[in-house]
């Protein structure tokens, strides 16, 4: 199994960069790769990815040293086995309501004695071709990571029994999803939602956990880094957004 290097970096203090991809589409990673990105997000919860179209989005950010991270669309363990099994080096988890919700992602993900995630000799063991099936288990229970969404009311209050679950690598605010919880759809800016954010920023940035959230700008990532948040992400559409925009305006 490759080290992760997104969670060396994490684990080192470092900040680090990643890019939503909703398309499968493994070219598309792989330019990505070239642009520098620290990790790439195959999205399976607002996209259309199936684990077939992982493996191989897998297999272009490997080529390009970029770490692999997919969201699933939902907090279930044969969901996160299929997705987890084409190679993906860290899972990304909507919608964690509790601690006991985090318990069973970080389960789904680790194998024992970590957790419960089931075993074979599939792409993410190397077809248990390069190396024995337990040593590969130690390597994915150190190298795997862990990131929670918060993304409710809920959540928000429970976060400090949340963040206390062993195994829970980062905790990312998903800005939008709040936002609807606190019934203020679309206003990531509201008093309420802003209110939510420095309740998050507090708790998470006073224990081991690393804050994350999703930063479209620059400035919004600015913003973020201030607040000590280490995982930033960008969709691809908002980078393609601006650049056509700005390509548009000069040349017409």
């Amino acid at each position: 199994m490759l080290k992760n290097l997104t969670k060396a970096k994490l684990q080192a203090g470092e900040t680090v960069f990643g890019c939503f991809v909703r398309y499968p589409s493994g070219s598309f990673v792989e330019v990505l790769g070239y642009q520098g990105w620290d990790f790439i997000v195959l999205d399976g919860e607002h996209g259309t990815l199936q684990p077939e179209d992982c493996e191989n989005m897998v297999r272009a950010a490997e080529l390009r040293n970029v770490t692999p991270i997919v969201r699933v669309t939902t907090n279930q363990a044969p969901t996160i086995l299929r997705f987890m099994d084409t190679g993906a080096q860290g899972l990304q988890v909507p919608w964690v309501n509790s601690a006991v919700e985090a318990e069973a992602a970080v389960a789904a993900v680790k194998y024992h004695p970590v957790g419960k995630r089931g075993l074979a000799g599939v792409r993410a063991a190397d077809y248990a071709q390069a190396a024995p099936l337990a040593e590969y288990v130690k390597q994915a229970n150190d190298e795997t990571l862990v990131v929670i969404q918060i993304e409710t009311a809920e959540a928000v209050e429970q976060l400090p029994e949340i963040i206390t679950t062993v195994g829970v690598d980062v905790v990312f605010i998903g800005p939008t999803d709040l936002a609807h919880s606190l019934g203020v759809p679309g206003q990531s800016q509201h008093p309420s939602v802003i209110a939510a954010f420095d309740r998050i920023v507090e708790i998470v940035t006073s224990s081991h956990v690393v804050l994350g959230t999703m930063a479209l700008t620059p400035d919004d990532a600015q913003l973020w880094l201030e607040r000590g948040a280490r995982y930033l992400t960008v969709t691809s559409e908002s980078l393609l957004r601006k650049a056509s925009h700005d390509y548009l305006i000069k040349v017409r």
